[in-house]
């Protein structure tokens, strides 16, 4: 059987190199020969959808040595989880649009930390129409993968996320399938809710290893299905026709025993490709801290370890799409 050749996505832009979803992360993506990047987007007081990989904001800008905004920071609980700093949903966009880009772990990407405080954070419909214009410029299609974040918490916070990307979506026109669009989430009734209103894309559902996702765990507590259980054989039949593919966790393919070790991927994608669906995997990195024990090397977390062996394990079990930070690094390996 013939080798898959999986779509290569700029996780975030190209933050191996560049601040993440800052302007010069996605174009550096670009440049690099990404079939698609992937935008996270959360909401502001006034209903943008903003580019961040989270609504706190604290680690990816430079937001807590704005004086001005001291008053801002506060402790919430999103998701279940209790987290202090400043959030997007205290902020206009007009105010969040003077923040600038920071890099979420400087000690480990020391050169993409160089670049903090250069440039502007961004809206979704910066994003859409950054691909659009780098379609022209590089002469191939470049998708947009869309990630909706803590879309339950935002209804409780009175937004309904899948109304206002629906409306961006129109707005800038990639609601006409047309263009090369898929939209993900870790809540599956976003992605329900964003089908039923007739957007044209791609649909995934996120896996994490462990837990439950947010929005089943609101209505069921401990009765809604885990993630486990939803990549298992009977989970995966209840997905088959309701979305189009699944966004699993590297661990949940590369399977390590309890020494670490891998011997193989796990059936996760074979289970999910007889039902139809596709099987994507996040995030592939090279560097120490984010290999599994048995490719790690010597030199500490910031260093490469043997990225292309773990990859080659990802490779091999067909997936159909992956995440990378370094998008140079997996245009090369995933397309050799």
């Amino acid at each position: 059987m013939p080798r898959r050749t999986p779509l290569v996505i700029g996780h975030r832009g190209a933050p191996g190199y560049r601040p993440e979803h800052s302007r010069s992360s996605y174009a550096l993506a670009f440049a690099m020969g990404v079939d698609a990047v992937e935008p996270d987007v959360v909401v502001s007081r006034d209903g943008v959808l903003v580019v961040r990989h989270e609504n706190e904001i604290s680690g990816t800008t430079d937001v807590a040595d704005r004086p001005e905004f001291a008053g801002r920071r506060t402790t919430k609980t999103v998701d279940g989880s209790s987290l202090t700093g400043w959030f997007t949903e205290d902020f206009t966009w007009d105010e969040l649009s003077t923040l600038r880009c920071r890099e979420r772990i400087p000690d480990l990407r020391p050169a993409s930390a160089s670049f903090d405080g250069e440039q502007p954070v961004l809206r979704l419909r910066d994003v859409l129409d950054a691909a659009r214009e780098a379609s022209l410029e590089h002469g191939r299609e470049i998708g947009v993968v869309l990630e909706i974040k803590h879309a339950t918490y935002f209804a409780s916070v009175g937004w309904d996320i899948a109304a206002l990307v629906d409306a961006e979506l129109r707005d800038a026109g990639w609601a006409t399938g047309v263009l090369p669009l898929t939209i993900e989430a870790f809540e599956s009734s976003v992605l329900f809710a964003l089908q039923v209103r007739g957007i044209p894309a791609t649909y995934v559902y996120l896996l994490e290893a462990a837990g439950r996702p947010f929005d089943l765990y609101a209505a069921h507590g401990t009765a809604a299905l885990t993630y486990a259980q939803t990549a298992a054989p009977a989970g995966l039949d209840a997905l088959a026709g309701r979305v189009d593919g699944i966004s699993v966790d590297k661990r949940m393919i590369l399977a390590p025993d309890k020494l670490g070790r891998t011997s193989g991927a796990s059936r996760v994608v074979g289970d999910a490709h007889e039902r139809g669906l596709r099987v994507y995997t996040w995030t592939c990195r090279p560097e120490n801290r984010f290999l599994i024990g048995q490719f790690r090397t010597r030199g500490g977390p910031s260093s490469f370890g043997d990225w292309e062996s773990e990859w080659g394990v990802i490779r091999d079990a067909g997936v159909d799409g992956v995440f990378v930070d370094h998008p140079d690094l997996g245009v090369g390996f995933f397309r050799a």
